[in-house]
């Protein structure tokens, strides 16, 4: 089902440059290029250095989640960083006058006009914080149970876990709901929004190759770019994307594309964000319209893939190993947040609600939360979700 709608996409695309439109010359003109390279005088015209930025800062605050010498304050003024702080290892990012939090469910689509939910997204990552520096730090060294904060190893002496009372790692709550909240968010309702793209004079400055001062690029040119450096942004050559660059968007796109029910998917991203990028310096809008639809509807897909295959690995090791259950079910709980932030293609809707997205993750959280969960629980949640976007949960599932 999944290649049938990204194939009708891109049947799409191939019709729009094959005819005219009243949005830029004749689209025959438009070719996708090799790679994502584009420059004018010689000089490169992409520029992402902002999402590189944040994408290393959100890899931080990551780290200082796992490191229980560190405590609220101190992790709060990484994620809303002020410029010339020191709050970071990396001096480059003290100087930054960039913050994961201020872009942190700031879309211009899902969120300019809705601060209450904006806000209280932004309220669940400061609890996420705060619970971790003042709920599990304090138990760092006790062995939890149901109900009580501390640490779980897994069997075999594996990797040591440490969750809050009902299981939950907050840290992985935190980098995979940044995963929608941060890069998603703003990839598919930001920067791809004709509302962004276009906003102001950018398409007639585009028309005119009218410049934003100081540089090598249009605005609209750079918008697009941005988006792509929130996949992108931590790639040693963005031209040839390895990815796992990173651990959030960059790891999780590839994790999908290794599944063979998915193959083909970074790929198809990719190819959409160049086709895109070329049609926005021929002023063929139609065109970069429908790359951006592709890249929203296979982008959307990676947070619910990887939601039901933590859910059924979670499942899988229940009555095993608690620490390796828990782990997974706690990726599952970042990912499905992450689900309020993908987008249904030709809409401006997310494939489930916010209040959707909150009771999914109340269920798992009732009681004492993933000490008492039930398979039948998590295989609703996971047929759901796999119906919505048209794949199965057994193709989504772990390998068994």
């Amino acid at each position: 089902m999944k290649k049938l709608v990204l194939s009708l996409f891109v049947i799409g695309g191939m019709l729009t440059s094959c005819s005219n439109d009243d949005d830029g010359p004749d689209s025959n003109s438009v070719e996708s290029p090799a790679t994502y390279d584009f420059t004018r005088n010689g000089n490169s015209t992409v520029s992402f250095g902002g999402q590189s930025t944040r994408i290393l800062m959100a890899d931080e605050v990551v780290s200082a989640l796992k490191d229980n010498n560190n405590n609220e304050a101190k992790i709060d003024a990484m994620f809303a960083h002020v410029e010339g702080e020191a709050d970071f290892s990396d001096a480059n990012l003290n100087a930054s006058n960039k913050s994961v939090r201020s872009k942190t469910a700031a879309s211009t689509d899902y969120f300019s006009a809705n601060t209450t939910n904006a806000n209280a997204i932004k309220a669940d990552f400061d609890g996420w914080i705060a619970s971790q520096a003042n709920d599990v730090f304090p138990n760092w060294a006790n062995i939890a149970v149901a109900g009580q904060a501390g640490q779980l190893q897994q069997a075999g002496g594996g990797t040591i876990r440490y969750i809050n009372g009902k299981g939950l790692e907050y840290n992985q709550a935190f980098a995979k709901g940044l995963i929608g909240a941060l890069m998603i968010d703003q990839i598919l309702n930001n920067y791809l929004s004709p509302d962004v793209l276009d906003a102001g004079s950018n398409k007639v400055n585009n028309d005119n190759g009218v410049l934003d001062e100081g540089k090598n690029y249009t605005t609209m040119e750079h918008k697009w770019d941005e988006a792509f450096g929130y996949l992108y942004g931590n790639e040693a050559d963005p031209n040839a994307p390895k990815l796992e660059a990173d651990q959030f968007l960059s790891e999780y796109i590839d994790r999908v594309e290794k599944d063979e029910d998915f193959k083909g998917i970074a790929d198809d991203v990719y190819d959409a964000f160049k086709l895109g990028r070329a049609a926005i310096v021929e002023q063929d809008y139609t065109l970069r319209d429908k790359q951006a639809e592709i890249i929203r509807e296979n982008i959307s897909m990676i947070p619910a893939v990887r939601a039901v295959y933590y859910l059924q690995s979670g499942k899988a090791n229940l009555t095993a190993d608690n620490a390796k259950a828990f782990h997974a079910l706690s990726e599952a709980y970042g990912f499905i947040y992450s689900l309020q932030f993908t987008r249904m293609p030709d809409s401006t809707s997310p494939y489930f609600t916010k209040a959707e997205v909150d009771g999914y993750l109340a269920q798992l959280m009732t009681g004492n939360g993933f000490w008492d969960v039930t398979e039948t629980t998590l295989d609703t949640i996971s047929d759901e979700i796999s119906a919505t976007f048209g794949f199965t949960t057994a193709q989504a599932a772990p390998a068994i």
